[in-house]
């Protein structure tokens, strides 16, 4: 269901309907690579306990964010966002992740990604002002910043001091959860990025950058989520920062396992297919 601004998802597809008890079961599998904490009435209740301002009734909200989970899952990336929004810190790692994937894939132009990716981090500071304990608050902190930073140049996120707010949210993420995929990923192409600018003898005086570190964390993230789309492709697009078409068939392998694994929700249909469309 396509929203003003927001254009449907293109692949809907029943296997990504988590109805009832569906989203308790599949959710290990859904998020192995971001470790978000499922969201019941136990877990709301306890951010409510550190944080009373963000609610009171622990059992209304968990329905409302494992609603607005299913929303993202099954491709309504508007709905989850509205859902997430409404709930603030509490809603924010949804919303972000809706909103995120929803611009990598679905907006269209740099000016309405930038405009996107500024009211996800505003989402992502409130989110780490009111749950500093919670790792996706950093994560999706990282995410928007990085996503943001990729739409304006390098050079540009560079002068702006955009890399190391990455830096700073990653490694708070993995503090606080250090299976975290999704931040090793991230963690591993802030390496390749930064080298594949600046060069490798500036990227580890300035940024503390470096070709190993950056390979080390993309295949940490291969090791925990061998199955997710994204860890293989940002693999393989870490390679070609940091290697151009030196190991493009080792790229070219990525991509491709990233192309036939079977999607489990919307998300990693799109990263799915834009693997596929790298490979045509």
């Amino acid at each position: 269901m396509a929203s003003k601004g927001w254009a449907a998802f293109p692949h809907p597809n029943k296997a990504f309907d988590y109805a009832g008890d569906k989203l308790a079961k599949a959710w290990k599998d859904l998020h192995a690579g971001d470790q978000e904490p499922f969201p019941d009435d136990k877990h709301v209740a306890a951010l409510l306990k550190v944080n009373p301002k963000l609610g009171k009734d622990a059992g209304a909200i968990a329905q409302q964010l494992q609603d607005a989970w299913r929303a993202f899952h099954r491709g309504d990336f508007h709905e989850a966002f509205e859902q997430g929004t409404v709930l603030k810190a509490l809603g924010a790692s949804v919303a972000i992740k809706a909103g995120g994937i929803h611009a990598t894939y679905l907006l269209d132009g740099d000016k309405a990604k930038t405009t996107r990716y500024e009211a996800l981090i505003a989402l992502a500071e409130d989110a780490i002002a009111a749950l500093p304990k919670q790792a996706n608050s950093h994560y999706r902190h990282a995410f928007a910043v990085g996503r943001l930073s990729q739409t304006i140049s390098i050079t540009k996120a560079l002068a702006q001091g955009l890399a190391g707010k990455v830096r700073q949210s990653l490694d708070a993420t993995l503090d606080l959860a250090p299976k975290h995929a999704e931040a090793e990923t991230a963690l591993g192409l802030y390496h390749a990025e930064i080298v594949g600018k600046v060069g490798g003898m500036l990227a580890k005086l300035t940024y503390g950058a470096s070709a190993s570190e950056a390979e080390k964390h993309l295949k940490q993230a291969l090791k925990l989520t061998p199955t997710s789309p994204i860890a293989w492709i940002e693999y393989g697009n870490g390679l070609m920062l940091l290697h151009g078409d030196k190991r493009e068939d080792e790229v070219a392998e990525a991509w491709d396992k990233a192309a036939k694994l079977k999607p489990r929700d919307a998300m990693e249909a799109l990263d799915a297919g834009w693997a596929k469309e790298q490979l045509e």
